[in-house]
């Protein structure tokens, strides 16, 4: 009976689109793209590990062990919720952005489902394995991947702007970063100005599958563009795009307040200015990490949190031991949570699945 459902559905996105008829294959599914994105993960893998052990001899790997046997280690029960708080708002966006695509209504738990296992992928580089979402829907609804992965690229821009206008407002006092997020928003309101009014785009496609040299390789993907970019029109409406921009600065927000309960866990004096610098440390370093397409932003995101903490906090009892403890503490909760998350969400959503079709839907 399922099958034949899933058949059907098959059919009727086939009459709304021939060009997304294909036959069913197989070796397509997440679980395929997790066999062939491990080697990625475990490069991103490696790479914490040479970050961490970098934290530990910059901060020296007793005062460090001292600074984390210091910790309030209770104040992570509260830190992981508030962790939790931002999936749940950043899930809230991404369903009703996949509503508004006109992707079929697919069940809440499989919708959960679906946006944490991208989670599994933050440490492919630049986050491109969060497409395994999109194979996810297409897989339960026949959707074209090319309509979801515009959902994905919303959620990425729009995140970013969020995140940017939270550390707009440490500019009033920090002076550090205003170049780097200047330029992060110019590119996020190029990009929804572009994907608004996509003729433009559509125009340099055209004439670029035109182009000897790489012509047939455009049009062979031509038409998953113009999906691409026929959803984007509708996902940066703008009272949905400032609808989306003010969820997002709510829900990071949360992440940035137990960054502020870290540090508090820490021995900091609890107070405005530290959930300030909280607020602005973090947000700064999370554009900086996306901005530097690596795995997770590993690196860069653990460098930004540390160097401005000892920059910024002003107590002369905060010493490098407790800005690479803090650093360690807000990565653990904001990436290494969520990747086990994901790891956790994607065999379970695979047992739930349908037999796989072309990826390329």
């Amino acid at each position: 009976m399922q099958n034949d459902q899933n058949r059907s559905a098959h059919a009727r996105s086939a009459s709304i689109d021939p060009r997304y008829a294909s036959p069913p294959m197989g070796d397509t599914g997440p679980t395929s793209a997790l066999r062939r994105a491990l080697p990625r993960i475990l490069g991103g893998v490696l790479l914490a590990v040479i970050v961490a052990s970098a934290l530990a001899l910059f901060a020296d790997v007793r005062s460090l062990g001292a600074a984390l046997e210091s910790f309030s280690w209770w104040l992570l029960v509260p830190v992981l919720g508030l962790t939790l708080v931002n999936y749940v708002l950043r899930w809230v966006k991404w369903h009703v952005y996949l509503r508004v695509v006109g992707v079929p209504r697919i069940s809440l738990a499989d919708s959960v489902l679906a946006f944490l296992s991208a989670f599994s992928m933050a440490l492919t580089p630049g986050k491109v394995g969060e497409i395994i979402k999109a194979i996810h829907v297409h897989r339960l609804t026949n959707s074209p991947v090319s309509r979801v992965a515009a959902v994905i690229a919303a959620e990425r821009i729009t995140d970013g702007l969020a995140m940017t206008g939270l550390a707009a407002v440490g500019f009033l006092q920090f002076s550090q970063g205003r170049p780097v997020m200047a330029a992060a928003a110019v590119l996020g309101i190029g990009a929804i100005l572009l994907f608004r009014h996509p003729s433009t785009l559509h125009t340099i496609t055209q004439r670029l599958a035109t182009v000897p040299v790489a012509g047939p390789l455009i049009g062979a993907v031509l038409h998953h563009i113009e999906g691409f970019l026929d959803a984007s029109n509708a996902l940066y409406a703008p009272k949905l795009v400032v609808g989306s921009v003010a969820l997002g600065m709510v829900s990071w927000f949360c992440e940035c307040v137990a960054l502020y309960l870290i540090l508090i866990g820490l021995g900091i004096e609890a107070s405005w200015t530290l959930l300030l610098v909280s607020t602005f440390v973090l947000s700064v370093s999370s554009v900086l990490g996306a901005l530097s397409m690596l795995p997770g932003g590993l690196g860069v995101a653990e460098a930004s949190v540390a160097g401005l903490l000892l920059l910024l906090i002003d107590d002369p009892t905060f010493a490098r031991a407790d800005a690479a403890a803090a650093t360690l503490l807000i990565r653990f909760a904001t990436l290494w949570f969520g990747v086990l998350l994901g790891v956790v969400a994607l065999p379970t959503l695979q047992r739930r699945g349908r037999p796989a079709t072309m990826l390329a839907r």
